[in-house]
């Protein structure tokens, strides 16, 4: 296994149909694998951002297997790609369904899931607009185990979104030895301005790992502001690659591995903690 892989965070722009999102999708997954890239993040419900019941979606991608999930096997296969489906609804035994995270591998293989465990259930406004009200958990039920996947290019973490302002779940991850961690994302334009990049270089800081932030965007939307500034970034902190704007985009980069190491060997905070997560 090689220390450096190329790995590709995907920016887009939710369009009124599923049918638009994933050719918006399939576009920008050919850019990432004509660049070389052999990882790529979708971003948070990308396919099925705006939709008014999940439920019914959720069995839809259930059952034997939905649009959205055939797409990301048929997109992972077709490039050769590690390929993290964003989320997608999937019923489970709960009344609501999961806001799942799918790994596919690139023979087409969905090889592991994350169910996302921190729902965002919070009021939130910028300057001068009305406060919004956003309860995730009217739709969807909270996940509950913790998933880091040994694959061929690495230790692989899942997360996603709202989980960002939890830190114990990535010293958790960082437990399970994961290299890099993909976070799958729907961040709003009122808090991602000030706090996405910020959450996002202070998790790769503090675990010394590398983070994956695929973002959705549609910055000046009336109602649901989303925030993009998708991007790549390293144990220390420094931005490797981002999308730039309220557009739709790819970043692309090359990470080395080998560079978690020589920091813990410099830096071994993990040997230094002393308060348990």
């Amino acid at each position: 296994m090689s220390n450096k892989i190329t790995v590709a965070a995907i920016q887009l722009k939710p369009a009124p149909t599923v049918a638009v999102n994933l050719t918006n999708a399939e576009a920008l997954l050919i850019e990432a694998a004509d660049a070389g890239a052999q990882l790529a993040v979708l971003p948070e419900n990308f396919a099925h951002y705006g939709q008014s019941d999940f439920l019914q979606v959720g069995h839809d991608e259930s059952e034997p297997i939905g649009p959205a999930r055939q797409f990301l096997a048929d997109q992972a296969r077709r490039h050769g790609l590690w390929l993290v489906g964003g989320t997608i609804p999937v019923a489970g035994p709960n009344p609501k369904p999961f806001a799942r995270s799918l790994l596919f591998d690139p023979e087409g293989n969905c090889v592991d899931h994350y169910d996302k465990i921190h729902l965002f259930d919070v009021e939130v406004s910028a300057e001068s607009e009305q406060k919004k009200r956003y309860c995730e958990s009217d739709n969807f039920s909270a996940g509950k185990r913790v998933t880091a996947v040994s694959t061929s290019i690495g230790k692989l973490g899942l997360s996603v979104c709202y989980d960002l302002r939890f830190a114990e779940l990535y010293g958790q991850l960082a437990a399970l030895d994961a290299q890099v961690i993909a976070v799958p994302s729907a961040f709003t334009a009122a808090t991602g301005k000030d706090h996405w990049q910020v959450l996002l270089r202070a998790r790769a800081i503090e675990n010394q790992l590398f983070m994956i932030g695929a973002n959705l965007v549609d910055r000046n939307h009336a109602t649901r502001g989303l925030w993009g500034g998708s991007v790549i970034i390293d144990p220390w902190g420094t931005v490797l690659a981002s999308v730039e704007g309220d557009c739709s985009g790819v970043a692309v980069a090359e990470i080395d591995l080998a560079l978690i190491h020589k920091l813990q060997l410099k830096m071994p905070v993990r040997d230094h903690r002393r308060l348990p997560f």
